[in-house]
Order: C-alpha cells, then sequence, then structure tokens
C-alpha cells in the first residue's frame, strides 16, 4: 500500500484517473458535502475532489491499493460469506461492517471456539449472539469487520479457509412443524389446567409447532400413577413417535418419583437432572425411543420465562438435546428478564 498526505497544491497536480480506485484514509468536507474515510474513490468522486481543492482545510490522506490488497468492505463481506452457514442470509458492506441476519425464525448455533481463534486473526472482528438463542427472522444474529480500510489479501484468505474448514461458524436451525404432547402428573383445578393448556399451546405456536394435547395422570397411589404414566408415554411417544413430549408435576430433585420409574421400565433415560440455570434448576431431560421428553416440576413454571425458554426452541428444530447441551447453558444461564 502506498499511502501519501497530499496537501491541495499536490492534489491538484494529481490526475482525476490517478486517484480513481484511491482510499480517503481521513474525512474530506466538500462544499458539496462530505467524503467518508474508508470511500474507494469513484470517477465522480475524484473528480469532486479535484474541483474542490482550493476549499480544503488541510492535507489530504490517501492510499492506493497494491495488487495483493483488499478495500475494507470486500474484504468484509468475503468473510462474512465464509463465517456465514445454513439459514444466514448476508448482508451488503457498510462502513466496512457486514451484518449476517437470520433467513427465517429458529435458533443460532455458533461455533464458539473456533470463533475465538478466527478474532484472534488481526484484524479480523466477527462478533455474534449467544450461541442457542431463539432469533426472528430477518434478526441480524452476527456481524463481521475489519479495522484498517485497507487489508492484506492472505489475511482475508487465511480468515476463510479458517471459517468454511470449521463448517462455517454461525448458522440458524428453522423451526420444524412439529406435534409436541404434554403430560400434566399432579393434582390441579380445571381452571388452572385449562390455563395450562393455553400457555403451552401459545409457546409452541410462536415457534412453529403444534400442541398435540394435554394427558393428565390423576393417580390414588405411587403404583396408580407409575401404571398410568407409563400407559400415557406409551400412547404418545411408543405409539404416536410424537418427537417432544412436555412434563408437568414432576420435579428433577424428586427420586422416588413414579413418573421416573415409569419411563425407567420402558427402557429410558434420564438425560439431566436439573439445568445450571436460574430460574430452571428443577428442570429435567430425558429421552425415550428418541422422543425428548422436558420436565418441570409444576404447570405454573411454564407460565414465567425459565430455562425452558431455552431448551424448547432447540428442541424444536428437531435438535437431539444431550446432557453436553444442556451443560453449555451455564454460561448466560444466570437469566434476567
Amino acid at each position: 500500500m502506498r499511502a501519501e498526505r497530499l496537501t491541495s497544491a499536490a492534489l491538484g497536480r494529481t490526475a482525476s484517473a490517478d486517484l480513481v480506485g484511491a482510499v480517503l484514509l481521513s474525512s474530506v468536507q466538500l462544499p458539496s458535502g462530505p467524503l467518508e474515510k474508508g470511500v474507494r474513490l469513484d470517477p465522480a468522486q475524484a473528480d469532486a475532489l479535484k474541483a474542490a481543492v482550493d476549499t480544503l482545510s488541510g492535507p489530504v490522506s490517501i492510499a492506493w491499493l497494491d495488487a495483493d490488497e483488499l478495500h475494507e468492505d470486500e474484504a468484509a463481506w468475503r468473510l462474512a460469506r465464509a463465517v456465514g452457514g445454513q439459514g444466514v442470509i448476508v448482508g451488503v458492506p457498510h462502513q466496512s461492517r457486514v451484518d449476517l441476519s437470520a433467513e427465517r425464525a429458529g435458533v443460532l448455533h455458533v461455533n464458539v471456539e473456533p470463533l475465538s481463534r478466527l478474532n484472534r486473526i488481526d484484524p479480523i472482528e466477527v462478533c455474534t449472539l449467544y450461541h442457542g438463542s431463539p432469533v426472528k427472522a430477518g434478526e441480524v444474529v452476527a456481524s463481521v469487520k475489519v479495522a484498517p480500510h485497507v487489508v492484506p489479501s492472505s489475511v482475508i484468505k487465511k480468515g476463510e479457509a479458517f471459517a468454511t474448514g470449521n463448517t462455517r461458524l454461525v448458522r440458524v436451525a428453522p423451526y420444524l412443524p412439529l406435534d409436541v404432547g404434554a403430560i400434566v402428573v399432579e393434582e390441579v383445578s380445571v381452571p388452572a389446567l385449562v390455563h395450562f393448556e393455553a400457555t403451552i399451546r401459545k409457546k409452541i405456536t410462536a415457534l412453529g409447532a403444534r400442541l398435540d394435547g394435554v394427558a393428565t395422570v390423576a393417580a390414588r397411589s405411587p403404583a396408580d400413577a407409575e401404571a398410568k404414566s407409563r400407559s400415557t408415554l406409551e400412547y404418545l411417544v411408543l405409539q404416536r413417535r410424537l418427537p417432544v413430549v412436555l412434563v408437568a408435576g414432576v420435579s428433577a430433585s424428586d427420586v422416588l418419583s413414579p413418573f421416573f420409574a415409569a419411563l425407567e421400565a420402558l427402557g429410558g433415560q434420564l438425560l439431566r437432572r436439573g439445568v445450571p440455570a436460574r430460574p430452571g434448576s428443577m428442570l429435567w431431560l430425558a429421552e425415550l425411543s428418541g422422543t425428548r421428553i422436558l420436565g418441570a416440576p409444576h404447570c405454573r413454571t411454564f407460565d414465567v420465562r425459565t430455562a425452558a425458554d431455552l431448551i424448547l426452541p432447540r428442541l424444536l428444530t428437531g435438535e437431539a438435546i444431550t446432557a453436553e447441551t444442556l451443560a453449555e447453558i451455564g454460561h448466560g444461564g444466570l437469566l434476567r428478564g
């Protein structure tokens, strides 16, 4: 890169054609309006700058790119295309920044550790929302930028190769039109049950899924509760093959719950008792025949925002949530608002 501070006299001696393609390293105020720093001069801008030499308040800082260098906008755009994966729309450059937005509503996935390593490449800057965040269609999920106005192309090639080699760093998994079942394993009034169903239906409908219905397990004894829980799970999971089932009325801390006994008898397994988040530490996650079962201690747990509102969206993209997945929630798991 060749960079110079051109006085009015030196600028006057420079041909307009020699200014075309050069990059302003500082803003210039012209009678017709400002030319912002970072602008790569087109023929009209070069002519306007030449015509205004007598009005300039000081030298103009300009850089000419070498063959192995890129303008900041092209550099950011190329990086953004390498970073953005499935479900992501790459925007247009603006002041060396390119935003990536969600193609449609879903859950953001960020390859966090490789992202940190990419950002160690000077002067690449990639920032994102939290991994696992539910996002809306059109929402900005990441932003890509380079700091200098002129960047060596070798740096961008290195960043591109790194990003694409890590299966892209940012993607959005869309919600799927899944059928979701719900089970209430506690004594509740009819109004409370109606309220629970309305709450669940509203939440999953907003995420593009359908509520298949709410089953209740009313039992006279633990043995009766286990038998009824087992028959309900057999119907919803083994016969209906619903991919997601929500359970209200079973706490992660209740090791003697008849529901857990029924789950185990059918060959299911608890993947995690408790989630490293607050509120929501008494949530639990289980698996039976490929179905993910998300449980909470009470119906009213689903009335408020808890870690369930981070887990449920991911389940409704078809993601097979595991204990390792839930462990990641601890970073950012102190929920507010």
